[in-house]
């Protein structure tokens, strides 16, 4: 009775379909009828706004009675997590950039840079480093930039006058990783180190999780 109520025929549809959120299809609404846009996870459902199916969410009546509604939820109350506008299984890992590769967990996710967060300090042989985007190649490199010359050089380059050789090995040194910058999520930690071409110190930098923070509710996730 309930369906005869809300389909009717002939169809009465507009002419111009609605323009979706990015992640959102277009598909049939519950009469089979009209093209919507489908519900993603989080948002509120019904018989004729149907949620959307190619993520596997389904419209969850569980939470009906307490006066909230319907709302997409993937099917067996399994978790997943929402990236601009895609729904990822739990568990699942992914790259929403070159830069990150991210894994869905427990409704929330954590990522690792896949470029090197290193922090370059000036030296005699490169007193201006700069970090450019380098075109076809996803992560920046640096460069060394001299403010007499207008062309600047690759600071993996060997210098124009290269000082003789140490007739002793660099010792390598570096101090601990200092602690997570956050007490949970993604953070920074820092140490200095000389191990690198040069044997230098340098200031280098990377992603560090104390422990995941607890997951917004999935609603209100971008």
């Amino acid at each position: 009775q309930v369906c005869a109520q809300l389909c009717r025929r002939p169809c009465y549809c507009p002419w111009v379909p609605p323009r979706c959120p990015r992640g959102s299809p277009l598909v049939l609404d519950g009469c089979g009828c009209c093209k919507i846009c489908a519900r993603r996870l989080g948002e509120p459902c019904d018989f004729l706004h149907v949620c959307d199916q190619s993520q596997g969410l389904i419209c969850d009546y569980s939470t009906a009675p307490a006066g909230t509604g319907a709302t997409c939820n993937f099917e067996d109350s399994e978790e997943g997590c929402e990236v601009n506008g895609r729904v990822y299984r739990d568990g699942e890992v992914f790259q929403p950039s070159c830069k990150l590769q991210c894994r869905c967990l427990d409704g929330g996710f954590t990522c690792i840079p896949l470029c090197q967060e290193d922090v370059r300090l000036p030296t005699p042989d490169c007193p201006y480093p700069r970090r450019v985007e380098v075109p076809g190649k996803c992560c920046p490199e640096w460069i060394c930039e001299a403010r007499d010359q207008h062309l600047p050089r690759d600071a993996g380059a060997a210098p124009e006058a290269v000082s003789p050789l140490r007739p002793y090995p660099c010792q390598e040194w570096s101090t601990e990783w200092s602690t997570c910058s956050v007490t949970c999520g993604v953070g920074f930690s820092t140490r200095v180190s000389n191990q690198n071409r040069y044997c230098r110190l340098e200031t280098q930098r990377r992603l560090c999780m104390a422990r995941p923070c607890p997951a917004l509710p999935a609603a209100s996730l971008a």
